[in-house]
Order: structure tokens, then sequence, then C-alpha cells
């Protein structure tokens, strides 16, 4: 899996994702401090708004972001991307009100959410073979999973000697240098395009999305994940806390099962999507996910909850999480024309949050107001609903090549050159606006 850092052009853009990542991750915790003392008892309140802003963010400023992606130079983008995060950093220690916090909040999440699809999409423009492509997004779900254990024991380090306003400062560090690593290689130019209008360009990666059946598929297997994590990320405070009567390390280390799960997923997932198609990989991962989830009801309804039983299901958790989303990457890059990958990615990434948008919330109350067995079986049901849609959604034989006509084209246009009808593998684009049915001839 290492071997694909010998490219250099990869190797910044890596180190650039891991460093951007180190900073969020200290911004995150130092903001729950700013909170408490802005706040005080109504910390969580303050901050369960933050994270509905950055959800918000991410659902609607993607898309157009995305749309615009193709116009400017990605390099250009991504280091202007870097330094408004950079400044919106730097002013956070000065704030003295709630309001002030959540508008620079819009304003960072607003512009990770135009970073994150573009930055990902810049991807299999340089690592074109699909092999070293999958050990890049294994790559990604390691830097992902490696933050959330790395910046809680960097920030209890600095916190030891700085007050928590200082974590800004390293979160500023971390999106500077994230820039440097960025402006220090050459990134792929966006290809020309045809001229399209703003509602064009906008909806575009949309409907390229919707419009293909994997990516249907996709969407609905996100949402079994979400429903999976947000139990995990949203409750296991109180489940640790509350339900079973442990302390602040168990908490850290049910996370840490969590995330050690996804990070043993990621080292085994290329070679195991080497010889396996995605589908049937991400299908059982949610089926697993569950599966995982139903037993924890049942063991919370009739011993409730178990310190053992929750480390291991959210270790089993972990694994299935990180096999249902890795593989996404893929199926972006086999489902979109180069100039169009940028808009279906941040398609992707706001399809994705839409379904946090909702899971979060909803594991929040169902653990507040009808106990953690009410929790796991409700999520079981909602992650149940995604992996049946996903199964519906994204029929099997997706990959192959479709036999299909073009009524809307000459017969001497270049593309029929193959003859009419013809027989490819299908891409949404001008050409294959919509899906051709099986029995289409």
């Amino acid at each position: 899996m290492l071997s694909i850092l010998a490219d250099r052009t990869y190797r910044h853009l890596f180190l650039a994702q891991i460093v951007a990542l180190l900073g969020t991750g200290l911004a995150t915790i130092a903001l729950g401090l700013l909170a408490y003392d802005l706040s005080d008892e109504r910390a969580a309140l303050v901050l369960g708004t933050v994270f509905t802003i950055k959800m918000i963010a991410y659902v609607g400023v993607a898309p157009v972001a995305g749309a615009f992606a193709n116009r400017w130079p990605r390099r250009s983008m991504l280091v202007s991307l870097d330094l408004i995060r950079a400044a919106v950093a730097i002013c956070l220690p000065f704030v003295t009100q709630i309001w002030q916090v959540y508008i620079l909040i819009f304003v960072l999440q607003s512009a990770s959410a135009a970073f994150t699809p573009t930055f990902q999409a810049t991807i299999p423009d340089i690592l074109t073979d699909e092999d070293r492509y999958t050990k890049a997004l294994s790559l990604s779900r390691l830097a992902y999973d490696l933050e959330n254990l790395v910046s809680p024991a960097l920030a209890a380090f600095f916190l030891m000697f700085v007050s928590y306003q200082a974590l800004f400062i390293g979160t500023v560090i971390g999106f500077v240098g994230s820039a440097l690593l960025v402006v220090s290689v050459i990134l792929p130019s966006p290809k020309p395009t045809a001229p399209r209008g703003i509602y064009d360009r906008t909806t575009r990666g949309l409907r390229i999305y919707l419009v293909t059946p994997r990516l249907r598929g996709l969407l609905s297997l996100n949402l079994a994940a979400a429903a999976a994590g947000a139990m995990v990320l949203v409750n296991t405070i109180v489940l640790v806390r509350s339900d079973i009567g442990l302390g602040e390390t168990e908490v850290a280390i049910a996370l840490g099962a969590f995330g050690g799960g996804s990070m043993l997923a990621a080292l085994m997932l290329p070679r195991l999507l080497s010889n396996r198609p995605d589908r049937p990989v991400m299908i059982g991962g949610a089926a697993v996910l569950i599966a995982t989830l139903l037993g924890l009801a049942i063991i919370s309804l009739i011993y409730e909850t178990r310190w053992l039983p929750l480390l291991v299901g959210w270790f089993v958790i972990g694994i299935c999480y990180s096999v249902v989303l890795t593989p996404s990457g893929r199926l972006l890059k086999r489902s979109a024309h180069t100039e169009d990958r940028p808009a279906v990615y941040a398609a992707q990434f706001a399809l994705s949050h839409a379904c946090w948008l909702v899971t979060y919330p909803l594991a929040g109350w169902l653990m507040t107001f009808a106990g953690s067995a009410t929790a796991f079986g409700v999520l079981a049901v909602v992650a149940a609903v995604g992996m049946f849609g996903g199964v519906v959604l994204w029929p099997r034989g997706g990959e192959t090549e479709l036999e299909h006509t073009h009524a809307n084209l000459p017969a001497d246009h270049p593309h029929l050159r193959d003859g009419h009808p013809h027989r490819h593998a299908i891409v949404i684009d001008d050409f294959h606006p919509h899906w051709p049915r099986v029995d289409e001839k």
C-alpha cells in the first residue's frame, strides 16, 4: 500500500491531507472548550448547532463549488481555500459571542465543502491505475482514522502547557502546511468543458449521480453507514458513562475500538477488492452492520448495556463502516468523465452528509428519550433500509457493457462508429443523459 507514496505528487497531497486533518481535529476539541467558556451549561446546545451548521454548509455549498471546480486551476483553488480556513482559525480565539462562532464556522466549513471534493477528484487524475487508486483510498481512510486517535492525544499534550486557545494556532499551522504542500506540486489542469449555464453546472453532478444506478446504490449504502456511525459518534459517551458507569478513559477506548476496526479494514481492502467486485463487498459490510446493531439492541434490552459486547460491537462496526465507505471513490471514478469528476465528487460529498444530517439528530433523540435498546433497534432498521435500497437500486451487472441506441444522434455521428445500436460501458454525459434499460434495443 505504501508503495504509492513513491509518487511525489500524491505523497505531497497525502501529507497535505494529514496535516489539515490534524489541524481540524485540534479545532474540534478547542471549539468544545470555547463553547463551554461562552455558554457554560448550554455548551451541548451550542456544539449541536455548530455541527448542524457544518452539515448545512456541506450539503448546500459542495454542489455549487463542484460546478465551478473546472473553471479554475486546481492548485490555486485548493491553496486559496486552505488560506481561507487558516484565516478563520486565526479569528476563532478572539470571539466573544456565540453568533460570531456560528458565522466563522459556516465560512470555515463552506471552504472545506469546496476543498474536499475538489481534492478527492484530483487524486484519480494523478493515480490513473485502479489498483493504485484503491490503495490511495485505503490510505485516505487510514488518515481519517488516525486523526481520530492522534488529535485528542496531541490536544491533551498541548493543554498541559498552554490554554485551549493555542490549539487554534495548531489549526492554522495545519491549513498553512496543507497549502504549502499543495503549492509544491504541479496538479493536472481541468480539461476544457462545453459552455454551460449556471443552473446546468450547479446541478450536473447531482443529475449524473442520481441517474447512475451504482451511485444511487452508493447513496443508499451511505445511509446504512451513517446510521451505524451516528450511533457510535453521538452516543458512545452516554453508553459508557451513564449506562455502563465507566469513566473517560473507557470512552476513549470504545472510540479507539471503532477507529481500530476501521483501520484494519482499510489495510485489508486493497487485497480484497483486487479480485472481488465492489457491490457484494459493500452490501456484505452493510449486512454485518445491521446484524451488529440488532445484536447490541437485544443485549441492551435483556441485560442492559455491557462493556465487552459494546467494545466488540464498536470494533465490528468500525470494520464494516470502512468496508462500506472506502470503495466509494472507485465507483465515483468510473461513473464520470474526467471533466465531470469534481461535480460528481461534490454531489457525493453533499448527499452523503445529508444522510448524516438525518442520522445525527435521530441517534441523539432516540438515546435521550427512548433508551439505548430502542436507539440500537431503530438505527438498525434505518441501516436495513439503506442496505435494501443498495440491493434494489444497484442491480447486478451494472458494470457491464450495455447495448443501446441514440435516437437523438444522426447515423453518421462519430459516437456511432461502432454501429447503431451499439454496446459499451455507460457513463452519463451529453450523449447518454439516461441509463439504458437492460432490454433496450
